[in-house]
């Protein structure tokens, strides 16, 4: 199979991954903030977890929808970076250890997204 047949569903396959990880960074958010699925006891209004959980909820669902992306994208990817060098980084240097791989490989995945746009079916390209 040559690579020209694979590679020009690169914008269908972007746009599905989008949805997926932001419904997954938006759990997060709704997790801190809602107790649901499951999650800590929700944090006191304007304490850091309380807007931690704020921008996951309310970024994850402008990512997964693909509107204003690339702004999203590189909000979430230096949100990610902080979380992991005030949460993680402390207790360890091996992210696997110090439960930081989560934080490290959703900054890199928002940032890749930064970079190439939402790819298909976003709301950004609607606009257009």
């Amino acid at each position: 199979m040559s690579l020209d047949r694979v590679s020009k569903y690169a914008p269908e396959i972007l746009g599905i991954a989008r949805v997926v990880i932001g419904l997954l960074f938006l759990e997060h958010g709704t997790s801190k903030l809602f107790d649901f699925p499951h999650g800590p006891v929700q944090p006191a209004m304007g304490s850091l977890i309380w807007f931690q959980g704020i921008i996951e909820l309310v970024g994850g669902a402008l990512f997964a929808v693909g509107f204003l992306t690339r702004p999203v994208a590189f909000i979430l990817a230096g949100d990610m970076a902080v979380a992991y060098f005030m949460a993680h980084a402390s207790k360890g240097f091996f992210p696997m250890l110090n439960g930081g791989d989560a934080a490290i490989l959703y900054c890199f995945v928002f940032l890749v997204y930064f970079v190439t746009g939402p790819g298909r079916w976003a709301a950004d390209a609607s606009a257009k």
